[in-house]
């Protein structure tokens, strides 16, 4: 992977992202979306009553003639890509649950993945349904390409600029993702897949009456909206199929935690709770999870020992070849 052709994409979106910025008066990542966009539309930059000028049109158009996409591998693109939408979010201060979830956990799901399905599998149904702007998706998208794995993938959102930041990276990727601009807790359209993968929003579900419908729906005011995500994704996952989720590491521990356990008994096998390093996050209540779950159905049981393990700190080689090799004896032993 080529350090410099990642850093050279990226300036070349930095520098068109500021121009555009200063012209149309619109947030860092509104600006990238709109870049992202006139470079997928044949490098030709997008002019509406006379914005932006016919000069700053002219810088455009010689930065994206220079943009080769072309000759560079996926994940260096995801990458570029990646640095812009961290700068964007700093610059942009979007709230928790719109942050971009870091390689790290999405390396940590790909390698969950990998050890979960079939060796027969060759192709692989995803789906993400809160997608955001989609570098968890093809994070996992491109590790499990890299294994020789075909990738079907869907993603859903209900926010229009990351639903489009997201088709902007899947895109420029040359992924093979649809997206649907829509929310999530609605009827989906769409077929059973083989994984879920999600960095779930956490927080209360506004709309009571939808809520209602969901075993996880609570008895009085609003519902969490991370449970009615786990209970959605189990109807549109195949019988057998795993939903993997970042999850807060208090999910078990709320007053509407039964209610959740309970349908998971139900519809699903848990199978796996894995606690991320507490380096990653500034505060005790802030601290996330990997939720590891699978429908019952095609063979599937209750392992006999639920992963329960601490991820250890992301730098800590050592620890970390210790860690897969836990998982790697759990799988041989329960899977």
């Amino acid at each position: 992977m080529s350090q410099k052709e990642i850093e050279q994409l990226f300036n070349q979106l930095d520098t068109s992202v500021q121009l555009l910025q200063k012209e149309l008066d619109v947030s860092y990542l509104e600006a990238l979306s709109e870049t992202g966009e006139n470079i997928l539309a044949n490098k030709q930059p997008h002019q509406i009553d006379g914005l932006p000028s016919d000069e700053t049109v002219g810088k455009l158009t010689q930065l994206y003639q220079d943009i080769k996409l072309d000759s560079m591998e996926p994940e260096e693109i995801r990458k570029a890509i990646q640095l812009a939408l961290l700068k964007g979010s700093k610059m942009d201060v979007l709230q928790p649950n719109h942050q971009m979830t870091p390689d790290a956990i999405g390396f940590i799901f790909n390698y969950l993945i990998e050890k979960l399905i079939s060796e027969k599998d060759k192709t692989i149904r995803l789906l993400d349904p809160a997608v955001g702007m989609g570098n968890l998706l093809s994070t996992v998208y491109n590790g499990l390409l890299s294994k020789n794995i075909s990738v079907e993938a869907e993603g859903i959102d209900n926010d229009d600029l990351l639903i489009t930041l997201a088709s902007v990276n899947t895109v420029m990727q040359r992924q093979s993702v649809t997206l649907t601009h829509q929310d999530a807790i609605q009827d989906l359209l769409i077929d059973p897949v083989d994984v879920i993968v999600s960095d779930l929003p956490v927080g209360y579900y506004p709309l009571d009456e939808k809520a209602s419908k969901f075993k996880t729906a609570a008895k009085n005011g609003h519902s969490y909206a991370h449970h009615l995500f786990i209970e959605q994704s189990l109807y549109y996952l195949k019988d057998g199929g795993f939903g993997i989720f970042l999850v807060p590491a208090q999910l078990f521990e709320t007053d509407e935690a039964p209610a959740l356990l309970k349908m998971i008994q139900e519809e699903a096998f848990l199978q796996g709770m894995l606690n991320l390093p507490n380096e990653l996050f500034k505060t005790k209540n802030s601290r996330k999870s990997i939720l590891l779950i699978q429908k019952k159905g095609d063979n599937a049981k209750q392992v006999k020992q639920v992963l329960l393990a601490q991820i250890p700190d992301f730098k800590n080689q050592k620890a970390m070849l210790q860690f897969m090799k836990e998982v790697d004896s759990w799988k041989k032993e329960n899977i």
